[in-house]
């Protein structure tokens, strides 16, 4: 299969499935010297963990990566840095039901229809067990932003929409992202979310969410013209996720309905250079950073396999109803967070070390 790797300067395989014995990913292009043992990558997998809340699957994987190349006494050798994680709590029983039948909403009929042959255990390759690894190498992105960048570049990301409940931007609260178990920034939202959510799993259906994603600290200059643009590197990064049916850049598809005057960033003079008195294109102009905030969202529909009957056909194309049994996300977009910061950090890093190969150790944005 192919189409397993992603990114230029900073690369990353991934490997392994749902049910197989493990998972895992090559990442190359980490620079020699940086920092890292394998607490520095567990604290982002903590976070995409499964079984933390009653909001999301039940599965028990303490998801431990294991650093098996790259890294010589706590420091990055510039060599491929190989990561695995085990899987331990698998019940490929609960899929027995579904091995001839195509559910609704997954990727089941057109892997049968590409391969021929699939795994049909968990989803095989096309779960999202496997964005586990794209945080332990979004890990290691965030090393080499800080390694370059310092510690005031930083990406994060907050669920700002659940179904049809959107959170009150006046209360937005980075601090509160991580006191509840949605990733919420508004502590009124994520109460109301509970008891909205709790319905939703208790009827055996699910629902879907959009995810916003931050990076500040990021300087002006990264990213190319034409088809190695930032935001088109950043869209794809994100559409690549599981469920995601939706990427916009600032205020995208809000940008149609506005007038010229209203959306375009006015700029005054700074100290530094120029300062934005607003940031509607979400950091990225001509698919290069401004030196502003990057903000980017990402819609991720509801999780496909649900309690609720749903018409499909079998392999042999006999009409059946398929109900899909497991341990399953109610709303599979609270775990996308950290994945979407993850692929962020992969993006920006990438883009930092084409930059240092285009233009030498010229720092971004400067003159």
């Amino acid at each position: 299969m192919a189409g397993n790797s992603f990114g230029r300067l900073f690369r990353f395989t991934t490997w392994g499935e749902s049910h197989g014995p493990a998972i895992g990913c090559v990442v190359d292009g980490v620079p020699p010297g940086l920092a890292v043992d394998e607490a520095d990558l567990q604290r982002w997998l903590d976070r995409r963990r499964p079984g933390q809340s009653r909001f999301t699957t039940q599965r028990r994987e303490p998801d431990k990566v294991r650093i098996l190349s790259g890294v010589f006494e706590g420091r990055s050798t510039g060599t491929p840095v190989s990561l695995m994680i085990e899987n331990v709590d698998q019940r490929s029983k609960d899929y027995s039901e579904i091995s001839e039948r195509f559910r609704p909403g997954h990727a089941d009929y057109t892997y049968q229809a590409k391969y021929g042959h699939r795994d049909y255990r968990g989803g095989g390759r096309s779960s999202a067990r496997e964005t586990a690894m794209r945080v332990a190498a979004g890990g290691l992105a965030r090393k080499i932003l800080e390694h370059l960048l310092g510690p005031s570049a930083q990406v994060r990301g907050a669920l700002v929409q659940m179904g049809d409940r959107t959170v009150d931007r006046s209360r937005w609260d980075w601090a509160e992202v991580d006191r509840n178990p949605f990733f919420c920034p508004d502590a009124v939202s994520a109460a109301e979310w509970a008891d909205y959510l709790d319905g939703i799993r208790k009827a055996g259906s699910s629902v879907g969410a959009v995810i916003e994603v931050v990076a500040s600290g990021i300087p002006a200059g990264l990213g190319d013209p034409i088809y190695a643009k930032l935001d088109a590197d950043l869209a794809s990064a994100l559409m690549s996720i599981n469920a995601v049916k939706g990427v916009e850049i600032g205020d995208g598809f809000a940008a149609a309905a506005m007038r010229g005057e209203d959306a375009h960033d006015e700029m005054r003079r700074a100290n530094t250079g120029v300062r934005f008195l607003s940031n509607h294109a979400g950091g990225i102009l001509g698919g290069i950073s401004s030196g502003q905030e990057i903000v980017a969202r990402f819609a991720v529909k509801p999780t496909s396999s649900i309690l609720i009957p749903r018409r499909s056909v079998t392999r042999t194309g006999e009409e059946v109803d398929v109900m899909t049994k497991g341990r399953h996300d109610p709303c599979v977009g609270i775990r996308a967070v950290p994945v979407g910061e993850a692929m962020m950090a992969a993006v920006l890093a990438d883009h930092l070390l084409i930059h240092r190969g285009v233009c030498g150790f010229t720092a971004p944005g400067s003159d």
